[in-house]
């Protein structure tokens, strides 16, 4: 029998509508899957490398192939950051033990086993027409996110209730506002019914949300990585959205997840734009969290073999064939 295998490829999927947020566009999500093999058994992870942090799809490549085939999940939380990269693996790994055991992974990690989810559908952002349009064909779905972050958005805001009078929603600013803007929005936000807004201010740059008035839910993205920072969001935020993305993998946004409710922090459970490989990890994650955006595989005109299944906006657990 050879010996084990690590093995990184770089796959696209095209988007069935060009996706936008503050920073910029995008219509094909560019992502990374890994496969480790040993005794015969493959198990399988996906990270998107994201610019915001640093990361490029070669800079990501080279943090995995470096790592030995052998890694187990105890010495990657040590050898690797944070990240995509540790993302990837960890999830691989996941999913090889359990095929490895004959088991579901829930089984493995300890976990009850998941159920059904009611995730967000993003609006991308757009001119306040094509977001009313878009929010009119949506309008069934019981939680809409809305992507913002401009000067402008006011009208955008009020073309989307107009869409979607009933649809709970969350704004994410994607830290393009300043203290000024979200100020004067805050009393707009609450009488258009939304639900939470998510890192209205850059990260490294929101400590004035210790200071102003909070009177809906501010929850951290951008400013929330792994557990090591949780602590010093208390005060600024609400509640935090983990991502695999950000904490370096499903190991380490459990530990992320229990102490931020041991903080008296909620917890969101979100995604960078993948395929259905890199949400059903996360499905995990997502159990009993307050919001979970997990609709990545709704965004794209092509997802993987075994996709996950989504009823409307309810996302159900993973088949084995998929992963875990």
């Amino acid at each position: 029998m050879t010996g084990p295998t690590l093995t990184v490829t770089a796959d696209r999927f095209r988007l069935a509508e060009t996706f936008t947020i503050s920073r910029g566009s995008k219509t094909e999500a560019q992502v990374l899957t890994v496969c480790i093999t040993r005794d015969g058994v493959s198990g399988w992870g996906e990270c998107v490398p994201y610019a915001r942090y640093g990361e490029t799809l070669d800079s990501v490549t080279a943090q995995i192939i470096s790592l030995p085939a052998s890694i187990t999940r105890e010495g990657l939380q040590r050898f690797r950051p944070p990240g995509a990269a540790r993302n990837a693996v960890d999830c691989a790994l996941w999913d090889w033990a359990a095929k490895k055991a004959g088991r579901r992974v829930w089984d493995v990690a300890g976990l009850p086993a998941p159920g059904p989810v009611v995730t967000a559908f993003t609006l991308s952002l757009d001119s306040p027409e094509n977001m009313r349009a878009a929010a009119a064909r949506n309008a069934a779905r019981p939680l809409l996110k809305i992507k913002l972050g401009t000067p402008d958005d006011m009208p955008r805001l009020e073309a989307v209730r107009q869409g979607a009078p009933h649809s709970t929603l969350i704004v994410d600013a994607n830290e393009g506002w300043t203290p000024e803007v979200y100020t004067d929005l805050a009393p707009h936000l609450i009488r258009l019914g939304v639900a939470l807004v998510e890192q209205p201010l850059p990260a490294g740059a929101d400590d004035m949300l210790a200071e102003i008035a909070r009177p809906l839910p501010v929850c951290a993205d951008e400013s929330a990585h792994a557990t090591d920072g949780l602590a010093g969001l208390v005060g600024k935020y609400d509640l935090v959205n983990l991502k695999l993305d950000k904490t370096g993998g499903l190991t380490e946004a459990l530990l992320a997840r229990d102490e931020a409710r041991r903080l008296g922090l909620g917890v969101m459970v979100g995604c960078m734009v993948g395929s259905s490989l890199a949400m059903a990890p996360a499905a995990l994650l997502a159990q009993g969290a307050a919001f979970c955006d997990l609709d990545g595989p709704l965004l794209l005109a092509q997802d993987r073999p075994h996709p996950l299944t989504y009823q409307g906006s309810t996302l159900l657990p993973p088949d084995a064939a998929l992963w875990g």
